[in-house]
């Protein structure tokens, strides 16, 4: 039988190998369950997920049998991050302490964890203050996306949030502006991108969705000569971050 392998040194197996990473406070991804299972212990590892928000996905006990690597998963396998989660508060602490005014990168359900990591590394490179990642629908700092970072994940702080729209709202109020990725945009060199600024990268497929759109300040486009429409999200992220350095600087 094959065995899924992704991420697996970040594989929990077992339900007290599970509860215990929840009770710890360490940082677990998405939880898998075998579906039908109603026993204490389960309903246990259910109500803390719930405390840690963490993501529950019900499964068939065929799935997690091709998942484990123990072979003794008992009906429970979770992804944990292979890093500790930053606040958003610590970003801007982290802008406030270099002097600067706040540049942050916004990732509206980013899939891909190569993506997520190349941007992590664009984002430190080009001098970001964080990455600001969704915990649902969306990559997290697995061991593929620490690797595809190139060792930035160690330096740059990434916050992971549940709502990227609430969190846009509330990073008005500190006087910071947002500014997404967008093919019906404003060119980007037409745009004023200097200052306080959130730069907003949507999903690989659907772009960034409606609701975050609203919620942005300008939207902005990468001019293209090419025979096909769109970048890779990675690579519009590092063209956007930037034409933002080069402003700011």
């Amino acid at each position: 039988m094959k065995r899924e392998q992704a991420g697996s040194e970040n594989r929990l197996e077992g339900r007290n190998a599970v509860l215990e990473a929840l009770r710890s406070g360490r940082s677990v991804d998405k939880i898998y369950v075998q579906a039908g299972l109603h026993d204490g212990p389960i309903q246990t590892i259910l109500r803390e997920a719930r405390k840690h928000d963490s993501i529950v996905s019900f499964v068939t006990r065929e799935r997690l049998d091709q998942m484990s690597e123990t072979g003794n998963h008992q009906g429970v396998i979770a992804q944990a991050a292979s890093y500790e989660y930053a606040s958003v508060e610590d970003i801007l602490e982290r802008a406030r302490q270099k002097g600067e005014p706040p540049f942050l990168i916004l990732l509206d359900e980013i899939e891909d964890p190569h993506n997520l990591g190349a941007i992590i590394r664009t984002a430190n490179l080009a001098g970001a203050h964080g990455v600001i990642i969704t915990k649902h629908r969306a990559a997290g700092l697995t061991a593929t996306a620490m690797k595809a970072s190139a060792g930035a994940a160690n330096f740059t702080p990434v916050a992971k949030v549940t709502n990227l729209g609430t969190v846009i709202d509330r990073l008005k109020k500190e006087g910071i502006w947002f500014v997404c990725a967008d093919m019906g945009g404003t060119r980007m060199y037409d745009l004023d991108l200097k200052g306080p600024i959130g730069l907003v990268i949507g999903n690989e497929g659907a772009g960034v969705s409606r609701l975050v759109k609203e919620k942005c300040d300008f939207t902005a486009s990468i001019p293209m000569k090419g025979d096909i429409d769109s970048l890779n999200a990675s690579v519009a992220a590092g063209v956007l971050a930037y034409e933002i350095v080069r402003q700011r600087g």
